[in-house]
């Protein structure tokens, strides 16, 4: 049995359930094939107060100290976040609240299961170092997207990836970008996410409609209030479908902002805001929908897409990142190529004349499931754990990446 030590910032919790799903997600699928026990220490910025004046900060405390989640036990220790000094030192205080938790949960591990190269990676990779344990870390957004332009991060990012046994990506673009920055791309997995066909499935799509009160042609856009998701260019784009409705799932510090877009757009009856729901909850929300449509500036692997269409709904989608590699039916989908409004009012109005069926779009969806993944996954885990902290990629694990399917999703 091989023990892993899971770490990450992103993993659900309590108080976040839906906080780095996709995490928890593969290792759950990875673990049901056997042969891994793992734990889970996945820190949580410190803040005192509950109140929730103070908004995602007092979401942090209510984060509790341990907890089991799908028979797991995960240990959230606290680390500072230090106002105006950056996130230069975020690794250092990952580190060390990571390393107070490990001692008081007195285990060995044989391979460290990271997420994230920034701060969680280059924290991870000193674990590595202090507890001489390999390591295995994954990309999976803007900690290669973004985060690297700055050329300090890029440093420990770089010197994370030289610490590890095997890297993986979730997309190609994404190992494109970590190559970019002068790592051997034979030394990158690529493992995408994968979706969960029981959980989202097209259902009783007239139920959902119902449940939710939704009536005529009917837009959704899910994720964050946040600016890089593009919630304002789905309302810009309903400004040019007169007779259209838009759903909005998720929360954020842009609602006031978003909500006021609407009123001065003219189009503040047409736009109803779901706020945040559970992950469960959202498959009623992609059933009732007509069209998926994801603005995003940036995005690695966007699981949402995945999501949508295994509910059958059709999606509209930025072609940013990862994007392509998961709508390649333009028969199915559209890839908007301008990230506009008025680009993404004339791709939702393309995607409507084209009317896909939605038993092919849940088909389509069907070729993403979790299986092939998870397997792999495992076996790069079983690999770093064999070859041993000093072990990195020698010619076994480049041969692996080459014969097997998973990177061809």
């Amino acid at each position: 049995m091989i023990r892993a030590l899971v770490f990450s910032t992103l993993y659900p919790n309590l108080a976040q359930p839906n906080h780095g799903v996709f995490v928890e997600n593969r290792l759950l699928r990875t673990l049901a094939l056997g042969g891994i026990d793992a734990t889970v220490v996945a820190p949580v910025p410190y803040f005192p107060f509950r109140h929730a004046a103070f908004g995602r900060y007092a979401t942090f405390a209510k984060v509790p100290p341990v907890e089991v989640r799908n028979g797991l036990t995960v240990h959230h220790p606290r680390f500072p976040v230090i106002p105006k000094l950056g996130s230069r030192l975020t690794p250092a205080l990952l580190y060390r609240a990571a390393r107070k938790a490990i001692g008081r949960i007195g285990r060995t591990w044989d391979v460290i299961d990271a997420h994230y190269f920034y701060p969680d990676g280059v924290a991870a990779a000193r674990l590595a170092q202090a507890l001489r344990v390999p390591l295995v870390i994954t990309g999976r957004g803007t900690d290669l997207t973004l985060i690297p332009r700055s050329a300090p991060h890029r440093a420990q990012i770089v010197w994370a990836s030289e610490q590890a046994s095997a890297m993986i990506t979730v997309c190609e673009s994404l190992k494109d970008d970590l190559a970019g920055l002068g790592v051997a791309a034979d030394r990158i997995a690529v493992l995408r996410n994968g979706v969960d066909l029981a959980r989202f499935s097209p259902g009783d799509r007239e139920a959902a409609r119902a449940k939710l009160g939704v009536t005529g042609f009917t837009l959704l856009s899910v994720g964050s209030l946040i600016a890089r998701k593009g919630h304002d260019l789905a309302i810009e784009a309903l400004t040019e479908i007169a007779d259209a409705n838009l759903l909005i799932a998720g929360g954020g510090p842009m609602r006031a902002e978003l909500e006021r877009l609407a009123r001065v757009k003219g189009v503040a009856a047409r736009v109803r805001f779901l706020g945040e729901l559970a992950h469960d909850a959202l498959a009623d929300v992609y059933r009732a929908a007509d069209i998926f449509v994801l603005a995003s500036a940036r995005e690695g692997w966007a699981n949402v897409l995945l999501e949508a269409m295994a509910c059958g709904t059709p999606v509209v989608a930025t072609n940013v990142n990862g994007t392509p590699e998961v709508i390649r039916d333009p028969q199915l989908s559209v890839l908007v190529q301008e990230r506009t409004g008025h680009a993404i009012a004339q791709a939702i109005r393309r995607l409507r004349s084209l009317a896909p069926d939605r038993t092919r779009v849940r088909a389509y969806a069907e070729q993403f499931g979790w299986d092939s993944t998870a397997a792999a996954n495992r076996e790069i885990l079983r690999f770093a754990a064999r070859h041993g902290f000093d072990g990195r990629f020698d010619q076994e694990i480049p041969d692996l990446i080459r014969r097997k399917p998973w990177n061809r999703s």
